[in-house]
């Protein structure tokens, strides 16, 4: 009879692609793996299109840190979501539930602890998120990408590093190049990402200054959904797209330099290729800091170059860009010195553990 475990975890692709990590593994360890997540988020369209994995659709509601009108609707959507998550854990007996955080995780989190179930966390960032601090007291295990969070975490909290989808890491740079109508041979790659939902100023900035960029790289550009430029459909050494999942370890093995926003999941993966990277984390204005946090850490371990946002809308981003590649065998060494990034093994031992009720 298969052991069952549920999975949780959505909103962008930063909560979602650590459990893409998990899942075969799970599977190969003879789980029966269930997904739980919103009703027509990421989530269900990047996991719940897997083979073997069950989804399951609940309701859910934003966390927000600012006034809005839905703040007053969407506890109640978060109270149902848990009624719904109460009754399919209940329903499915797992042995586990792992959450790797957003705001549908948080009905989960709370029903895994009202029907008893151990609950195992995964924080990417270094200093937790919303969902994850509202989840943490009905853990039993809080897993970690930095160490300096499970230092601040306490005894339930462990470093295990990040997750690393294992197909991330068998990539083909030839393959890279045919999806972007390449040569095999010629300048280098420079491969932008603006996150799974992309950038907009990142994605003017990129765009303004391509013409200069172009002399010197050829230009793989993820933007976003929505945000194609179809202006610059056909130009030359610069391929665009809206989103890639499956040809995105083609285009990272076939990447000289990444520029990036700072958010754990990516970097680390980045790390695990050994990718020279330009950060330009999310600034205070924008976000609860944590891309900041990211950055700097990266930037003092030797591992990437940072640009400030407002310094890329100055018109930085083109030195900025020739700065990080003239620096791209000392960011490189420096990855390569460091420990290995891949936690994934890590995080599978703890969830086993937990549910084999095992002492933490």
């Amino acid at each position: 009879m298969p052991k069952t475990i549920v999975l949780t975890g959505g909103g962008t692709a930063g909560h979602i692609t650590p459990n893409l990590a998990l899942i075969p593994l799970l599977q190969e360890r003879g789980w029966q793996v269930h997904y739980i997540g919103s009703k027509s988020g990421m989530e269900k369209e990047l996991a719940g299109s897997l083979p073997g994995v069950v989804y399951h659709g609940i309701s859910s509601g934003k966390l927000r840190r600012y006034l809005h009108i839905r703040n007053l609707t969407d506890p109640f959507r978060v109270l149902a979501g848990t009624a719904q998550a109460l009754r399919l854990i209940r329903k499915l007996k797992p042995l586990a539930v792992f959450s790797k955080g957003g705001f549908v995780s948080v009905p989960v989190a709370f029903a895994a602890r009202l029907a008893g179930v151990p609950l195992v966390l995964h924080e990417s960032d270094l200093s937790p998120g919303l969902a994850n601090r509202l989840a943490m007291r009905q853990a039993t295990r809080i897993c970690t990408t930095f160490p300096e969070t499970a230092a601040k975490l306490g005894g339930k909290a462990k470093h295990t590093g990040a997750l690393i989808r294992r197909a991330l890491l068998e990539g083909n740079e030839a393959r890279g190049l045919a999806l972007c109508g390449f040569a095999p041979s010629g300048l280098p790659v420079l491969m932008m990402m603006g996150g799974s939902l992309g950038s907009k100023s990142i994605n003017t900035a990129l765009r303004q200054a391509l013409p200069m960029l172009l002399k010197g790289f050829r230009i793989i550009h993820i933007c976003g959904k929505g945000n194609l430029d179809m202006q610059l459909v056909g130009t030359a050494g610069y391929a665009q797209f809206e989103y890639v999942n499956e040809g995105l370890a083609d285009l990272l093995a076939s990447a000289s330099l990444v520029v990036s926003r700072a958010g754990s999941n990516s970097i680390f993966e980045f790390l695990a290729l050994k990718k020279p990277m330009l950060l330009i984390p999310l600034p205070l204005s924008a976000s609860r800091g944590d891309q900041l946090e990211n950055a700097g850490s990266f930037e003092k371990q030797g591992f990437a170059c940072v640009l400030d946002q407002k310094e890329m809308e100055q018109g930085r981003l083109r030195d900025a860009i020739l700065d990080a590649w003239a620096r791209r065998e000392e960011l490189t060494a420096a990855m390569a010195a460091s420990p290995h990034a891949d936690g994934t093994m890590a995080v599978l031992e703890e969830i086993e553990k937990a549910a084999k009720k095992e002492k933490i």
